[in-house]
């Protein structure tokens, strides 16, 4: 596998994007990884009664997303996660499309740290999830 961006190949304003669609299956998975079968969830019947009145992603889903553009696309391969800031504004349903952008924020060269901007929109256009990350990019 390539080694991903160094520090050095980074620059403050610098972007990343990606897409992907949130499927039953996906939710399924997450649920099964890490235990958290809140019926909101996973119960049509018991999401309908709530103010989603349907079934939402967890929003964890969408942070482990974001780790896995960290950790094999931007900055890539080599890249250790070191915090994550995040607040949820609004639910992610079942075939949303989610794209996460990042944007370097600060390059912290003598700790070689990337502070990095993670936003989280729909299909709308509206923000599901706004934070920070701070990682350590490959040597």
């Amino acid at each position: 596998m390539e080694k991903g961006i160094t520090l050095d190949q980074l620059n403050i304003g610098q972007t990343y994007e990606s897409k992907v669609t949130i499927t039953e299956d996906m939710i399924k998975r997450f649920a099964e990884a890490t235990g958290d079968y809140n019926p909101i969830h996973l119960n049509e019947d018991y999401a309908k009664g709530t103010i989603f009145k349907t079934r939402v992603a967890h929003g964890m889903l969408q942070a482990g997303i974001i780790s896995g553009i960290l950790g094999t696309r931007f900055p890539g391969v080599g890249t250790i996660y070191l915090s994550q800031t995040m607040r949820f504004l609004k639910p992610v349903f079942i075939g949303d499309e989610v794209t996460s952008s990042l944007k370097v924020l600060e390059l912290i060269t003598e700790k070689n740290r990337v502070r990095l901007e993670t936003v989280c929109t729909n299909q709308r256009g509206e923000t599901v999830l706004s934070g920070e990350a701070l990682v350590m990019p490959p040597s």
